[in-house]
């Protein structure tokens, strides 16, 4: 048996995190994970996903404004050597935590973490380690969610299969059109695959703002994507040489034959199997782990970060909660995350999709006064210079006290552009002070300086 101030389950993107800054503040910590150190972000998504996309956005440029930059001939897409980079990608970031834990004193454990009441966690299966610990921080993160009489098999799988393939399907049905659908439907049609996107809300990143989801499907239409929005699927047969896929969509039943199906319909917290019933923590009507502001759950001592609290899954978010829960752990002063429609979003295709805080149909059914500004980057002298001029800005603010509501970007690389705006709306700028902040020319980021203006009525270059 082994005292530790503290204890983390899970070294995903915040797991790990939590454990370095636990030791920072000066608590023997220790860190358990069974599969996955870094996470599945790391290992088999944000990561490698990121290299794929990168490979995609180059390939399309090249087949599509090559002749622009003086890149002419023809070329073949090889989609087997940007895969080898994507695992070595990750792989490298997986031995980078290690080191990390390492260097901050972390000990790690490997193997599958249980409670076994509030105070103690077993690892292991046959030859158990006994860990007793003062605190300890919930990691587990989630899983994916299936579609009810849609089984996984050798052709319908989900995107941890998917991510792992080196091959490219000749044609593809990707169920579910949110950001790791969308982006994968960027992938394969862009080495080669006859790519169908399947939705069952009314519009591709439903999540979005509607005038983003509308700029995505025009973009998607060039790639030669097919997308079926207001669709849902009914069944998806594999037969071993590929699969049929039966749907009801506006013009009513159909069929669909293709080599694969992806199902990406979203993510479950993981809070089963961890004997989590042994230590009184409470989860919320949708399975969740529950915690307040500072990250603690029902019972003081143990808290949760990450997928794992339904707050919003995505590895920056379980990293600000990660820097929450260790301060709480500590006793040193912190202030919890606050509103979690504020935390950016993005969607890595191209067009990338970034936004943070409300739609403007949100702000407008929650009775603000809403300004609203946009500025094309076909506008923009650098987005033209890229040949890049797909796209906008658009920026909302209340129109009596200036604070901003959200924003919502697509655009070539507007992920960048999301800092400026997440800090501007967690210090209290107003677009006033946001119109006076002067942007570098030429860049793609005076499109939000245009945009500031724009909520002030001096919009200058439009």
């Amino acid at each position: 048996m082994v005292h530790h101030d503290a204890v983390v389950l899970g070294a995903g993107p915040g797991g790990y995190a939590a454990a370095i800054r636990l030791a920072q503040l000066g608590l023997d910590t220790a860190v358990v994970e069974r599969r996955y150190w870094g996470g599945v972000c790391l290992s088999v998504g944000c990561i490698p996903s990121k290299v794929l996309l990168r490979g995609a956005e180059l390939v399309n440029v090249v087949a599509s404004k090559g002749a622009q930059f003086g890149l002419v001939g023809s070329f073949r897409r090889d989609f087997g050597p940007v895969f080898d980079h994507s695992r070595r990608a990750a792989e490298g970031r997986v031995e980078g935590v290690h080191h990390l834990l390492r260097k901050n004193g972390v000990r790690q454990y490997y193997g599958h973490g249980e409670f076994q009441d509030e105070h103690t966690l077993t690892v292991g299966q046959a030859d158990r380690e006994v860990l007793t610990f003062g605190s300890a921080v919930i990691a587990t993160g989630s899983r994916v969610r299936t579609l009810p009489g849609v089984a996984l098999s050798e052709n319908v799988v989900d995107y941890e299969t998917q991510i792992l393939d080196r091959r490219v399907p000749a044609s593809i049905a990707i169920i579910g059109a949110g950001a790791i659908g969308t982006e994968f439907a960027y992938i394969l049609a862009s080495y080669g695959a006859q790519v169908t996107l399947i939705e069952y809300a009314d519009r591709v990143l439903p999540a979005e703002d509607a005038e983003s989801s509308a700029e995505v499907a025009r973009a998607y239409a060039a790639l030669g994507i097919t997308v079926r929005t207001s669709t849902s699927v009914r069944t998806c047969v594999d037969d071993g040489e590929g699969v049929t896929v039966t749907y009801t969509g506006p013009d009513g039943d159909g069929e669909l034959r293709v080599a694969r199906v992806l199902v990406s319909v979203g993510f479950t917290p993981r809070t089963q199997g961890f004997g989590l019933e042994r230590t009184g923590v409470a989860l919320t009507a949708r399975g969740a782990i529950a915690v307040d502001d500072a990250m603690r759950t029902s019972v003081p001592h143990l808290l949760a970060i990450g997928d794992v609290t339904g707050k919003l899954a995505l590895a920056h978010v379980a990293d600000a909660q990660a820097m929450v829960a260790a301060e709480t752990v500590a006793g040193v002063p912190t202030a919890g995350l606050g509103d979690y429609r504020m935390m950016p979003r993005v969607t890595f295709c191209q067009p990338q999709v970034a936004s943070f805080g409300l739609t403007e149909a949100q702000a407008r059914a929650e009775g603000h006064d809403v300004r609203v500004a946009r500025f094309p980057f076909s506008a923009n002298a650098k987005a033209r210079g890229m040949a890049e001029p797909q796209g906008f800005v658009k920026v909302l603010a209340d129109g009596t006290s200036g604070q901003l509501l959200g924003a919502h970007l697509v655009g070539v690389e507007v992920a960048e552009m999301l800092p400026e705006l997440t800090l501007a709306r967690r210090t209290g700028l107003t677009a006033g002070d946001l119109a006076r902040n002067v942007h570098v020319h030429p860049t793609l980021g005076e499109a939000l300086q245009e945009a500031f203006r724009g909520l002030t009525g001096a919009m200058i270059n439009l």
